[in-house]
């Protein structure tokens, strides 16, 4: 449970999409993903994760779709960047024992630098890594915060897509 926004998970998940942190608009509503210019909601559906589009205020439906929501660190911050390494540092531990206890087949980072700060890696790929969590595949899938101007919708969907398709799609 963080502050003002609880994990919506469940045991044995396909996947557990994790942020970096909570906005601001998002804890004070109670619901992931709620900044009004976060694409996560519309990239999930337009990826195949939901038959339909999945409001904020509906978010504990994704349990509905094998899927889960969580964050690496509790704080809301207005931008990611406010956190510190030490925040990350102090999450780790009970990130993973969070993880290893649901136990998804595969935990997905939406960006880079919550994982490059749990692992230590400074250079990461986006997709499928090398290490696990718990028991749970690593997947790196570009932030879907309208302030990641590096990947239009598109793309995202497209980088959501090939996710889909390994946990859904592939023999398990």
């Amino acid at each position: 449970m963080s502050e003002g926004l609880e994990d919506l998970l469940a045991e044995g998940l396909a996947v557990v999409f994790c942020g970096i942190n909570p906005g601001m608009t998002a804890a004070a509503q109670g619901h992931h993903f709620a900044g009004r210019g976060n694409r996560f909601w519309r990239t999930l559906h337009l990826a195949g994760f939901t038959p339909g589009l999945v409001p904020p205020e509906s978010d504990r439906t994704i349990l509905q779709y094998q899927c889960g929501l969580t964050a690496v660190v509790d704080r809301p911050t207005a931008r990611a960047d406010q956190l510190s390494k030490q925040e990350f540092t102090a999450a780790a531990a009970a990130f993973e024992q969070k993880i290893a206890r649901y136990a998804p087949r595969y935990v997905a980072f939406l960006g880079k630098a919550a994982y490059s700060a749990l692992s230590g890696q400074r250079n990461v790929e986006w997709g499928l890594q090398d290490r696990t969590i718990g028991n749970a595949a690593v997947w790196i899938l570009p932030n879907p915060s309208g302030r990641n101007l590096a990947f239009n919708l598109e793309q995202l969907v497209v980088a959501y897509q090939q996710l889909r398709r390994t946990a859904f799609e592939s023999p398990q």
